[in-house]
């Protein structure tokens, strides 16, 4: 193992202690109040929201082939790390620009932030997945992006779950669904919504929402990247030390 290796082996041990940690009182109280505006929302509403987000979703996954780099499988995480950084910064900035734009529009424009910063997260992930070798014309492979998206955007309590999943990825795909349309949507867009709810909204109120949709998208993009980065790592890790 190289020093480099070593030393990322040590930031993933903090950053799987923070995926495994127990929710904190302030998660716990949050988790009670989105689960009771949640009971609240007629079940209609819940089923659209569903079916828009995962017709938007597996558009961007199943539909046209994203164009992204094809990277030597053979260079070394070092050089893959920097190349993910240079990625995540592009696309920091390019979401903070859109936000700014939308938010600026207030509610008309705000509202279409959501379809386009959700391109975003997703074009990122195709390029991160590719800079570290992974095939993303594998079915599974885009899968494994939806729960490094959940990874992302969810709870503690769901985040834990997820990260153990994904803790186990060779042997947890082999029992996936082949149909996409057997995934949890439904989980998908709560956790996903939830989170990103409170931030969100301030972005369509005139005269804050540019600033607002700047720095929360930045923000947002910044997270996702992270996560990537470190779940992509520790598979690296995992598959060297195999070999």
């Amino acid at each position: 193992m190289s020093k480099y290796t070593a030393q990322i082996s040590e930031v993933l041990k903090d950053w799987r202690h923070d995926m495994l940690r127990d929710p904190s009182l302030f998660d716990k109280l949050s988790r009670r109040v989105q689960t009771s505006i949640n009971k609240v929302i007629p079940e209609k509403v819940h089923q659209a929201i569903t079916a828009a987000i995962k017709q938007m979703v597996r558009g961007v996954l199943f539909g046209a082939e994203f164009t992204t780099g094809k990277f030597d499988k053979n260079i070394s995480l070092q050089v893959r790390d920097a190349l993910a950084k240079e990625k995540i910064d592009f696309y920091k900035k390019t979401a903070a620009a859109e936000g700014g734009i939308t938010g600026a529009g207030g509610i008309l424009l705000g509202l279409a932030d959501f379809p386009l910063l959700l391109g975003i997260k997703m074009k990122l992930l195709f390029e991160l997945a590719s800079v570290y070798g992974i095939d993303i014309k594998n079915y599974k492979e885009r899968v494994y992006i939806l729960y490094i998206f959940q990874l992302a955007f969810s709870s503690p309590q769901h985040r834990r779950k997820i990260f153990l999943q994904m803790n186990n990825w060779e042997q947890f795909q082999k029992n996936l669904p082949e149909d996409i349309h057997e995934f949890d949507w439904r989980t998908f867009q709560q956790e996903y919504r939830d989170y990103i709810d409170l931030a969100k909204m301030a972005q369509l109120v005139p005269v804050i929402g540019a600033p607002v949709g700047a720095i929360v998208n930045y923000r947002l993009i910044n997270k996702l990247g992270k996560t990537a980065m470190n779940a992509y790592r520790l598979r690296e890790i995992e598959k060297s030390l195999k070999n």
